[in-house]
C-alpha cells in the first residue's frame, strides 16, 4: 500500500538504488542489440564544479530526452565525463597548499605539484558526479571518462602532432589575454567585463599659470580607472593648414603610451586632413620617438578628440591596426604587469597602475596633459583571479582555426547539423566567418603538457612522445642531441573540442566509436557556442570527416523570478540541491522542463517549484485513489474495446496526450511537452475523469466497475511512461507500487516502452463528455463571478433542450448534481427569470439567481474590479507605448509588461461577461 504521504526525500535514493542494481543506463545492453542507437555527451563539468541551476536545466533537458529515446526502445548512451579545468582546479591545490602552510608549486617543483593535484583530484574532486546522479541523471556511469585520462590523453597528444604535421599548429607572437596573477594566457570565456565609473575631473588650467601638481596628486589617489586621460602629442614639425603645434589624443590607459608606435585618425576626419596629407609626425612624450600619425577608419571622429594613440603590443584593436600600417610592436610590461627595462630607468619596475599615475603627474608637469575627464567604460578581470587582465604580446601556440572553420561551416550550411533554435546559426557563422587564430597554449602546471621539444637552438621537435622528438632531433643535428620540452599546457578547450570522439575510444576505432558516433544531439548554453560547440564542429570534420552531432540545442539561462542574472553579489542564487531538499528532484526538473520555452530566459522562483511538488502530490494522490479502488492492471487489457462512454473518452484524451507530448519532445519543445502532460495529469485525468467516474465505482454495475478499474489502472500505467523523463522518480516509485494481478512488474519503468497509440479518439464521445465538463466549468465559473455562497445549492433549467441535450443531462445527471453543486436539473420551455444564462456549445442553461445573491451590490462590485483593471491596463499601454521605455528597459522589464497587459485583458473580459450576465438576474 502507497504511504498516505508522498516523501521524495524517502523515495529518491531508493529508486537511484534500484536504478544502478539493475545497470538501467547502460549502454549496449543485450536487449537492445538490434536497436537504434541514441547518443548525447554530456558537457562536461569541471572537475572542481558544483551543481548550479544552469546545471541543472541542462542536464534535466538532457535526461528527458534520455529516458525518452530509451522508452522508445533506442539503445542510449548519454556518455558522462569530466574537464580537467586547468586554472580552477590548480588554483584550488595552490590554494589548499597555503592554507596548510606547506611550500609553494615552485618550491615543490612540478612533477610533485602535479602529483598532488591528481591526489586532489581523486579525493575531492569530481563531487559534482554524485549532485548529478541526485539530480536523477540516467548517464552510463560505467563509461565515466576524464579529459586527462589515459585514453583522453592519447587522443590529445595525436590530434596535437597531426594537426602540427599539417601545418595547422603553429607558434606565434600575438597579444593574449594575459592573467598576472596565474601568470597564463587565458581564453575570452575566462574574462569578465566589469564596468568602472569615473569620479573626478581635472583640466590643466590657465596656461600662464604654474602647474598645480598637488591638486593632481590629491585626484590621482582615486582609482584612476573609469577615467579618460587628454594627451598632448607635439608634432616633429610645424604642419601647413593645421593650426596647433601638437594633437590630443585620449585614452584610458596612459601607462600603455611608453609603448605607442602610431596615432590614428579617420581618413574623412577634416580636422585632421593636413597631417594626413603630409603624412605627419609626433614625439611621443617622455620617450622622444617619433611615431607617424595615420589613417584608418578605426578611430572614430565622433569619440574623444577622434585621435586614438596606437599601441599594438597592449591592444587587440591596436594590434590590427599596426598590422595594417607595418607599425613597430614594443611590450612594455612584464608577465607580472610591471614595466619592464624598455622604458626609461625611472619607471622600471612600476606596477601598471602605480606607472599610470607617475605617467600622468610626468606628462602634466611637461603641460602635455590636457585634462581628465570620468567616463564609463567595462575593463576586462581574470574570471578566477578577480585581477585586471593585460593584452600582452607573447609567444604561444596557436591553430589556424580559419582553415578547420571551413568544413564546420559547411557542415551547418548544409543541414548536416541542425541549430535549434534556428536563430542560433546566425551567431556560429558571425564567429566562425570572422574566426581569429586559437591560441591553445597556457602557462599552467596542469594539464597536458605541450608535446613538443626544443633543441639547444631553440628548434622545436614536436612528437608522440619523448623518444621519437629525439630520434628527430638526432636526424636533424647528426648525433644525439638533450632536448628540454616544451613546459606550457594546452588549453582545456583543445581536449574538450574532442570530446564526441575521443570518449568513445578515438583514435582506436573502437565499437562504441562505430555504433555511436555521430552523436545525435548535443544540449548546451549559448555562452559556448564558439568555444565549445564550433570547436568540437571544427575537430569533428577534420579528424571523423563527420559532424559530431545532428542537432544543437542551446538553452537559455535560469534566472531569478524578477529576471535579473542570478549572481553570489546580488544573493538571488537558488542552490538547486537546496531546493531539491525541500521539494524533490522531480519537482525542481519539472519546474525548469515547463519553463524551457525556445529561446526565453526562465524565471524561476520556489513557488513554482512547491505548485509542481504539489502535481506530484496530486499523481501520488491519484494512485492512491485507484489502489483504493482496486483498480489492478489486466494483462492483455484492450483500451479500444471498452463500452462505457467516460472510458471511451479518457482513452482518447490519452491519444491525444501521447501524441502531443511525443511531438513536442521531438521538436526539443520540452515547455509544451511538459504543458501538455500537466494539463492531461491534473486537468484531464485528476479533475475531470476520476470524479466522473465515481458513480460506477459506487454503484452496482459490476461489468462497468470492472472495466472501469481496468481503465484507471491503464491510464495511470500511461501516465507515469509519459511523465518519466521529466519526473522519473516519482513514476518510477508508482510503476513498481501498480501490481497486475498481484504480480510484480518484469521491468522497470525506465526500461518500459513508450505508448503508441492510435484510433481511440471518438468524436461523438469527445462531444458528450465535453459537453458535460463545458456545463459544469460554466456553472462553477458563474458560482465564482457572482459570489455564490459555496454551500448554496442551486437549481439548473436547460429550457428547451433538445433531445439529445436531456438524454446526456439525465445520462449524467448524479455527476453533474455533485461537481456543480445542484439540486435539481430541470427542462423548462421558458428561462426563468431572475436567471445567469449559460451557453454551452448548441444548449442554454440557465442558473436561476434570485434570492441567492444581490445582484445590485454585485453589480457595483464588478465595476469597481473593471474600473481598477482597466486603470491598471491603461498604465501598462501608457508604458508600452513609451519609446525612452522600449528602448531602456531590460528584455525581462518589457516581457513582464506585455505579460501583465494580457492578464488584465483577460480579467477585464471576464468581468464584463459577469456584468452581462447580471442584466439578466435583476
Amino acid at each position: 500500500m502507497l504511504d498516505k504521504i508522498y516523501q521524495p526525500a524517502e523515495i529518491e535514493p531508493r529508486v537511484r538504488a534500484e536504478w544502478e542494481r539493475a545497470d538501467a543506463f547502460k549502454a549496449g545492453r543485450s536487449d537492445r542489440a538490434g536497436a537504434q542507437p541514441y547518443c548525447i555527451v554530456i558537457p562536461p563539468p569541471n572537475v572542481t564544479g558544483s551543481l548550479h541551476m544552469g546545471h541543472a536545466l541542462n542536464n534535466t533537458l538532457q535526461d528527458v530526452l534520455c529516458r525518452f529515446e530509451r522508452l522508445r526502445g533506442k539503445d542510449v548512451l548519454w556518455q558522462p565525463g569530466m574537464d580537467h579545468a586547468g586554472i580552477a582546479t590548480q588554483m584550488v591545490v595552490e590554494r589548499q597548499l597555503m592554507e596548510n602552510q606547506q611550500p609553494d608549486r615552485r618550491a615543490l617543483g612540478r612533477e610533485e605539484f602535479v602529483r598532488r593535484v591528481w591526489a586532489w583530484k581523486e579525493e575531492s574532486g569530481g563531487m559534482i558526479i554524485n549532485q548529478l546522479k541526485r539530480l536523477g541523471a540516467s548517464c552510463d556511469w560505467s563509461r565515466e571518462r576524464f579529459t586527462m585520462d589515459e585514453g583522453l590523453s592519447k587522443a590529445v597528444v595525436k590530434v596535437f602532432v597531426a594537426l602540427y604535421e599539417a601545418g595547422l599548429i603553429y607558434k606565434d607572437k600575438r597579444l593574449v589575454n594575459w592573467d598576472p596573477k596565474f601568470q597564463t594566457a587565458i581564453s575570452d570565456l575566462e574574462v569578465v567585463q566589469v564596468e568602472a565609473r569615473g569620479t573626478f575631473n581635472w583640466t590643466s588650467g590657465d596656461p600662464e599659470q604654474p602647474f598645480d601638481a598637488e591638486a593632481l596628486a590629491k585626484a590621482l589617489k582615486h582609482n584612476p580607472s573609469g577615467h579618460l586621460y587628454h594627451l598632448r602629442y607635439p608634432l616633429k614639425d610645424k604642419v601647413p593648414g593645421y593650426d596647433k603645434d601638437y594633437i590630443v589624443v585620449a585614452t584610458t590607459r596612459p601607462e600603455t603610451m611608453l609603448g605607442d608606435t602610431g596615432v590614428a585618425v579617420h581618413p574623412d576626419d577634416e580636422r585632421y586632413a593636413a597631417l594626413i596629407k603630409s603624412n605627419a609626425k609626433v614625439r611621443l612624450p617622455i620617450i622622444g620617438r617619433e611615431i607617424p600619425i595615420v589613417a584608418d577608419e578605426y578611430s572614430d571622429p565622433e569619440k574623444g578628440t577622434g585621435a586614438v594613440k596606437i599601441t599594438p603590443a597592449h591592444d587587440f584593436n591596436d594590434f590590427e591596426v599596426g598590422k595594417r600600417h607595418g607599425l613597430e610592436q614594443i611590450n612594455v610590461l612584464d608577465e607580472n604587469a610591471q614595466l619592464n627595462d624598455v622604458p626609461p630607468p625611472e619607471y622600471r619596475g612600476l606596477d601598471r597602475f602605480d606607472a599610470r599615475k607617475r605617467i600622468v603627474a610626468d606628462l602634466a608637469a611637461l603641460g602635455l596633459l590636457e585634462k581628465i575627464e570620468p567616463t564609463t567604460h567595462t575593463v576586462p578581470h581574470g574570471d578566477r583571479s578577480n585581477v585586471v587582465i593585460e593584452p600582452w604580446l607573447t609567444d604561444q601556440w596557436y591553430v589556424n582555426a580559419a582553415e578547420l572553420a571551413k568544413p564546420a561551416i559547411a557542415m551547418v550550411e548544409s543541414g548536416k547539423t541542425n541549430f535549434v533554435p534556428k536563430n542560433w546559426e546566425k551567431t556560429y557563422f558571425e564567429w566562425m566567418r570572422n574566426i581569429q587564430p586559437w591560441c591553445i597554449s597556457r602557462q599552467l602546471w596542469w594539464g597536458h603538457q605541450i608535446p613538443a621539444w626544443y633543441g639547444p637552438d631553440g628548434h622545436v621537435f614536436v612528437a608522440e612522445d619523448e623518444a621519437a622528438a629525439k630520434a628527430s632531433a638526432a636526424k636533424h643535428y647528426g648525433k644525439a642531441t638533450p632536448l628540454k620540452r616544451d613546459e606550457d599546457v594546452l588549453d582545456t578547450w583543445f581536449s574538450s573540442g574532442l570530446w564526441p570522439f575521443s570518449t568513445l575510444g578515438w583514435p582506436d576505432k573502437t565499437p562504441e566509436l562505430e555504433r555511436y558516433y555521430p552523436t545525435s544531439v548535443l544540449v548546451t548554453g549559448f555562452d559556448i557556442i564558439f568555444f565549445w560547440v564550433a570547436r568540437m564542429m571544427m575537430m569533428g570534420m577534420h579528424f571523423m570527416q563527420e559532424v559530431p552531432f545532428r542537432d544543437v540545442y542551446i538553452h537559455a539561462l535560469v534566472r531569478d523570478e524578477k529576471g535579473q542574472k542570478m549572481s553570489k553579489s546580488k544573493g538571488n542564487v537558488m542552490d538547486p540541491l537546496g531546493v531539491i531538499d525541500a521539494y524533490g528532484a522531480d519537482a525542481l526538473r519539472f519546474t525548469l522542463a515547463a519553463m524551457a520555452a525556445q529561446g526565453r530566459d526562465i524565471k524561476l522562483s520556489t513557488q513554482r517549484v512547491e505548485g509542481y511538488r504539489n502535481f506530484a502530490t496530486k499523481l501520488w494522490n491519484a494512485a492512491r485513489f485507484a489502489e483504493m479502488n482496486e483498480c489492478v492492471r489486466q494483462r492483455g487489457f484492450d483500451p479500444s474495446g471498452v463500452k462505457e462512454p467516460v472510458n471511451r473518452w479518457i482513452a482518447g484524451e490519452t491519444e491525444r496526450a501521447v501524441r502531443a507530448v511525443t511531438e513536442a519532445i521531438e521538436a526539443y519543445k520540452f515547455n509544451e511537452a511538459a504543458g501538455a502532460v500537466y494539463e492531461f495529469v491534473w486537468g484531464v485525468f485528476c479533475d475531470w475523469y476520476l470524479e466522473l467516474i465515481k458513480p460506477i465505482l459506487t454503484g452496482d454495475d459490476e461489468a462497468a466497475m470492472s472495466e472501469t478499474r481496468a481503465t484507471v489502472a491503464w491510464t495511470l500505467d500511461q501516465i507515469l511512461k509519459l511523465l518519466h523523463p521529466f519526473m522519473p522518480y516519482i513514476t518510477e516509485e508508482l510503476w513498481a507500487h501498480a501490481v497486475e494481478h498481484g504480480e510484480k512488474r518484469e521491468n522497470l519503468l525506465a526500461l518500459s516502452q513508450w505508448p503508441a497509440l492510435s484510433g481511440l479518439v471518438d468524436a461523438e464521445i469527445d462531444e458528450e463528455i465535453g459537453w458535460v465538463v463545458q456545463l459544469i466549468s460554466e456553472i462553477r465559473s458563474v458560482r465564482t463571478e457572482m459570489n455564490v455562497p459555496v454551500a448554496a445549492k442551486l437549481p439548473l433549467a436547460l429550457p428547451n433542450a433538445a433531445p439529445v441535450v436531456k438524454e446526456r443531462a439525465k445520462r449524467h445527471e448524479e455527476t453533474i448534481s455533485r461537481l456543480a453543486r445542484l439540486d435539481s436539473i430541470t427542462f423548462p420551455k421558458a428561462t426563468p427569470k431572475g436567471a445567469a444564462v449559460i451557453v454551452v456549445g448548441d444548449a442554454t442553461a440557465a442558473l436561476p439567481l434570485g434570492g441567492v445573491i444581490d445582484a445590485e451590490a454585485e453589480a457595483k462590485r464588478l465595476g469597481r474590479e473593471i474600473e481598477k483593471a482597466e486603470s491598471d491596463l491603461g498604465k501598462m499601454d501608457a508604458k508600452l507605448s513609451n519609446p525612452q521605455f522600449m528602448a531602456k528597459a531590460k528584455e525581462e522589464a518589457v516581457e513582464e509588461a506585455r505579460e501583465r497587459k494580457a492578464e488584465l485583458e483577460g480579467a477585464i473580459k471576464r468581468l464584463r461577461a459577469a456584468v452581462k450576465r447580471l442584466e439578466t438576474v435583476s
